[in-house]
This record gives C-alpha cells, structure tokens and sequence, in this order.
C-alpha cells in the first residue's frame, strides 16, 4: 500500500475560486488529511485567473475546466494532448461516422434522459462509448453538426406530441441543445490517472470520474453536501424557464443523479438527512456512511464582543448572498425583532457578487422595510473566526443545506443559533443550543431571535452547551481521521470489488471474438 494516494477532487464553482462551505470543507482536506496528493478537477464558468485560497503543498496540480467561456476549454488549456491531434481532429471530416457511429449514441442518451423507467446499465455504456468517441473525433464538431441538431429536435418532438405538451420555441430548442452541449465537454476532456476519484456534488461532474472509471477503472467517493438534486428542483421550480426547459433540466439532472449513485464505490454523506434522498434515487444503502464535517474548535472559540457592538442587541450570519440562503426571509425577520428590540443590529458578511440580481433584491427589501441603520450586508470579514464574536447570536435562513459550517462556528464560538430546519441542521443544533424554525416563516424567526436577544441568562447557558457539544462530536481531528480511513477502505478494497476498466473488458472481449 503506498504512504500516500493520488486523489482527483472534482469541484463545481467553488474551491479554490470562489468562498462557501464546500470550499470551507475542501480546504481542510487539501490542509490536513496526510495520506494524500491532490489534484483538483475545477469546473467554473469561466477561466479564473487567481485562486481564493492558498494552497496546501499537498496540492499537486489544479485543472481548471470553464465550461461556459466563449471558446472551448481545449481552445484555452493544455490537457496534455499534443497540439498536433487536436489540430487533426478539428480538421477531420467526421460526417460518416457521426452519422454512423454517434447518432445512435446521442439517441440512446435522449431516450434514457426523457425514460420513465431509466436503465443505468445502458446509460453507463452510452456514456462509455460517447467517451470512446471523443478519443477520436472533436467535440465542438460533432455536437454543432447538423445530424446531431435536428436528431435532438427530432426525438423532442417525438416526446412532446406524445405527452401534449404545451408548444416549444425555438428558442427552447436552441437553449436545451446548448445545455447539453456545456454539459458534457469534460467527456472529451484527457484525465490524469489517479487512485482515487472523489466528486464534491452527485451531478454533471461526475464525467471525469467516469472517464477515469472506464479507463483505469478508478474508483470513486462522492461526497454529498446540500443533496443534488433537491437543491436543483428547487431552483428548477422557482426559476422563469418554460416548461419544456424545467421538464429537459429535471430529467438531466435526475438522470446525472442517479447514474452518480450507480457507478460511486462510496457515497459519504455529511448528515443523516441526505440518505433519505440517496435511496429515493437509486443509492445502494451499503455504499453509505455518514462523515459529518469538523471545525477547529480552538480557532473557534469563545471571544469578547467587540467595543462598537458593546449594549446593542447583534445578530450576526456568514453567508453567501443568493437564493438558497433566502436572505430576503432574514431580513423579513428584521423587521419583526426591529417593531420589540428598535436597536436590533444585523450584520451578514459574506459574498455579495455571487448573484447581483439578487443582491440587489436584498437591497430594495431593505430599503422597502426602512431598515438601513438595522441590517446590513457587510461583505467579507477579514478574520472569520472572530465573527460570531460580534454577535449575541447568529442566524440561518437558509432553504436547503447540508451540514453548514457556520451553525458550528457560531456553536464553537458560544454564540447561540436561530436556523431554518433544514438538510443536517438538527443533527448538530437542538434546542438546549438554539432554535429551529420552519424554512421561510419570518415571524417564528424572528420571535425566537427575541426570545433570545431579551434573556441573556438562557443565552449563556446554550453558548455552553453548545460549544461543548462541538468538542464533543464535530472537530477538525475526528473530520480528517475518518476521510483518511475512508481513502484507505476504497483502496484496500474493503467497500467493494476491484473493478475492471470497461475499455480493458471490451478488449478482452474483442481478443476472445
């Protein structure tokens, strides 16, 4: 068995480019876990010029994969491949064989996405040979050709005179071609052999990992945090698309789900919430273990609040401003307390760029409420772990989570918690440590954050509890032993078989023949 492994840690819009929990956690694994060498497997929209973070020597190599940059990623990046056959690719005429050879594939993935009854074993080998595919013949070409564009329209169609459904624009057309199309660039993307693959969200980047399982059959941990595909009905349902767009990125993700679920060796879920949602979508319960996340509890500890917010009533929160924390139904809260407690301080550090429109629609709300002088964004805060410090106590409106860093910050800091009951929140804060409310009840929210702000004995005797409870059960040394272990299991074959790389198992095959 080697000292140390080499992992693939596949990210999506988040570490090391851009801040939130999931950074939080892979910062601490990249910092801390010893038996590993890292590559990240970065997925963004665009190319990212400078890292958020600074990286651990454990850090070999950083790829980066903009999957929504105007030019394609092999345009920008080196992958490796020399110039020569990328070139050759892009000058090949490949009519015959995308007719031919990848419009039967292209059909099997359409027909298995819009499926009732999806078969995983056919969808993974759809995924296998369009990977096959693009070992040879360019992306851009064959997903921009003709064939494949009116196939797409062709077997939409087909679905929709089927189920009556209301009329597709072109527009719709065009926009659920494109997704497919951004989707699926890593299948053409060359992967650095690894011996493991670890992904950070049960969805689209699981690709690399499957082109690394076909490969070398590598073996695969996925980490679930906010669950998937209950964060992406979410924003599925409440987002502007027409039907037909909502309907094509539900059965995408749903179909991505589940074939993630399928091909993981291990699924590590940071709470017990998420199981309930890994078996409605097809997790065998004996790939599931739960790893909940840690903290450094000494950096986090108990401080004094600082002169400026010394006798006014403060609560604080770390979060990133967009949907999924619905600020809007905390500032709502605000209004409630400010009507008992006038001098009621909110104060929310966290990104305010990651989605301007609603940022912006925070504002207004604020502006609308009259609360400049009692809420405010206050963007990022240059030491973390002093910023529950500056609260009485901190809050959490959060609609979806998974098992969020910043309730046990707050408890390790001995700041009592007001948070919404979602995703593995109650598996770390009850109530002799804070409050739970229904996700979007503003006035139970803030009821409870009076309750609190008005009885500082019961405030004390919760910041106790909780930090105790902290010590206890979620520290960074308990987080980072039980990854460790977990690395070791997928590699000593303990959690499953030892897998023969599909492109071996065809060869096989082909030499028997």
């Amino acid at each position: 068995m080697k000292d140390k492994y080499d992992v693939l840690l596949i990210l999506e819009g988040t570490y090391p480019y851009n801040g939130g929990g999931v950074s939080t956690w892979s910062h601490m694994l990249c910092n801390e876990v010893k038996n590993v060498d890292y590559t990240l497997y970065s997925i963004n929209a665009n190319y990212e010029l400078k890292s958020k973070y600074e990286l651990s020597n454990n850090v070999k190599n950083v790829i980066q994969v903009p999957l929504w940059s105007p030019l394609e990623p092999q345009e920008i990046i080196n992958y490796g491949n020399k110039y020569y056959k990328f070139v050759d690719r892009k000058e090949h005429n490949d009519n015959a064989h995308v007719y031919q050879v990848f419009l039967p594939i292209f059909e099997r993935l359409i027909a298995n996405i819009y499926s009732e009854t999806r078969n995983l074993e056919v969808l993974d080998k759809t995924f296998f040979e369009m990977w096959q595919f693009f070992q040879k013949h360019d992306y851009k070409k064959t997903m921009k050709s003709i064939l494949v564009w009116k196939t797409f329209c062709s077997m939409v169609s087909e679905v929709i005179a089927k189920e009556k459904e209301q009329d597709v624009t072109l527009y719709d057309l065009t926009v659920g071609m494109r997704w497919l199309y951004r989707f699926l660039i890593p299948i053409s993307i060359d992967v650095p052999k690894v011996d493991i693959s670890h992904l950070t969200v049960s969805g689209f980047p699981v690709i690399p990992a499957l082109v690394l399982k076909y490969k070398y059959g590598t073996p695969i941990i996925a980490t679930e945090h906010g669950v998937f595909i209950r964060e992406r009905l979410l924003a599925i349902n409440t987002s502007e698309y027409s039907f037909f767009l909502k309907k094509l990125l539900i059965k995408l993700s749903e179909c991505i789900t589940e074939l993630v679920y399928y091909k993981a060796d291990l699924i590590l879920s940071v709470n017990k919430f998420n199981i309930n949602w890994e078996k409605l979508y097809g997790a065998n319960t004996n790939k599931i273990e739960v790893i909940y996340n840690g903290i450094d509890h000494q950096l986090f500890a108990p401080a004094p609040k600082p002169k400026h917010l010394q006798g006014i009533p403060t609560v604080v929160a770390a979060a990133r401003i967009f949907e999924l924390k619905d600020i809007i139904t905390m500032i709502r809260s605000c209004d409630i307390v400010r009507k008992v407690i006038p001098n009621v301080k909110y104060l929310v550090y966290g990104d305010k760029d990651a989605v301007p429109e609603y940022t912006k629609e925070c504002e207004n709300m604020i502006e609308e409420l009259g609360l400049q002088d009692n809420f405010t964004l206050a963007g990022f805060h240059e030491k973390p772990h002093l910023l529950f410090s500056e609260g009485d106590i901190s809050i959490l409106t959060s609609i979806s989570e998974g098992f969020p860093y910043t309730v046990l910050e707050s408890m390790s800091c001995g700041t009592p918690v007001v948070a919404t009951d979602v995703g593995g929140v109650n598996e770390a804060l009850d109530d002799k440590c804070g409050f739970l409310c229904k996700p979007k009840d503003y006035v139970e929210i803030g009821n409870r954050v009076i309750e609190l702000l008005q009885n500082e004995s019961l405030r004390t005797q919760m910041g106790i509890y909780a930090r105790n409870k902290v010590i206890e059960n979620f520290t960074i040394g308990k987080f980072i032993r039980e990854y460790e272990i977990a690395y070791n299991k997928v590699i000593s074959g303990e959690i499953t078989e030892v897998h023969t790389p599909i492109l071996i198992q065809l060869e096989n095959h082909q030499a028997a023949s």
